[in-house]
């Protein structure tokens, strides 16, 4: 497989921003320089992303992060008419094979993996929780707002991180109910390793990446691989069909 250098797509995505030092890839997600606003176009961008990421060999620990006061977001309004999901079988097989890339990508980077989730994450929360470290500002939260409580099924991955994360039972609850996990909660429940306040949370970052980029190369490859192969293999078993049950649920969703 052919590899990819940082100048073949730093400055190719409108909501990600990279830069790397000592072969520390640090990703932050945006939009136009604020915290991100979840869509069609930050969604895609992604799936190509952890793709480009991944096939860069210089890239040796990634920090994943977000801007400003929040990580990831809006809330979906959960007053609007559940018919803004209803889509066509065309539009929905687009949408739906990039969800599964989306995570299959990321899980696909063969190298360490470090999440500083800067603030609250309540779209695809999934995505920091699916690293190898997560790192919480004080002023962090968790959500999954855009499935289960928005009218839809959640079946684009959701359903694996979370019961991987923080067990079976908690994890049904949470996303049948909407829950908002703050920071001390969601140490608790094992979605987050530590918490910080915000000025602390880059640097204890990159502190965690130096102290991994001590071990040989291949250490830091192979340890990558092999603890990422159990939730791999559930992806594998169960993610195609989650989106084929959402699918399903989104394309029966009458359009008004």
């Amino acid at each position: 497989m052919s590899t990819l250098k940082l100048a073949d797509y730093e400055n190719k995505y409108k909501h990600i921003k990279f830069r790397r030092e000592d072969g520390i890839l640090e990703m932050t997600v945006h939009s136009n320089g604020g915290p991100l606003r979840w869509g069609r176009e930050p969604h895609g961008e992604l799936v190509q992303a952890f793709l480009d990421i991944g096939r860069d060999r210089e890239n040796h620990v990634v920090i994943m992060t977000g801007t400003g006061a929040e990580f990831s977001g809006p809330a979906p309004d959960p007053k609007a008419n559940m018919s803004y999901h209803a889509m066509g079988p065309e539009e929905w097989g687009e949408l739906g094979w990039e969800a599964k890339h989306l995570l299959t990508n990321l899980l696909l980077i063969d190298v360490p993996m470090i999440a500083a989730v800067n603030g609250p994450a309540v779209r695809h929360a999934e995505l920091p929780i699916l690293c190898d470290i997560v790192l919480a500002s004080d002023t962090a939260c968790f959500q999954d707002s855009a499935h289960f409580v928005n009218g839809l099924v959640p079946g684009d991955g959701v359903h694996v991180a979370f019961p991987a994360a923080m067990g079976l039972n908690r994890a049904r609850y949470f996303l049948l109910t909407g829950q908002v996990l703050h920071a001390v909660e969601a140490k608790e429940m094992g979605l987050v390793n530590e918490i910080l306040s915000g000025e602390k949370l880059l640097p204890r970052a990159w502190e965690l990446a130096r102290m991994i980029m001590k071990q040989p190369e291949l250490n830091r490859r192979y340890t990558r691989v092999l603890l990422t192969e159990q939730v791999r293999r559930q992806m594998n078993d169960l993610l195609a069909y989650g989106l084929a049950l959402e699918g399903l649920a989104i394309t029966a969703i009458p359009r008004k």
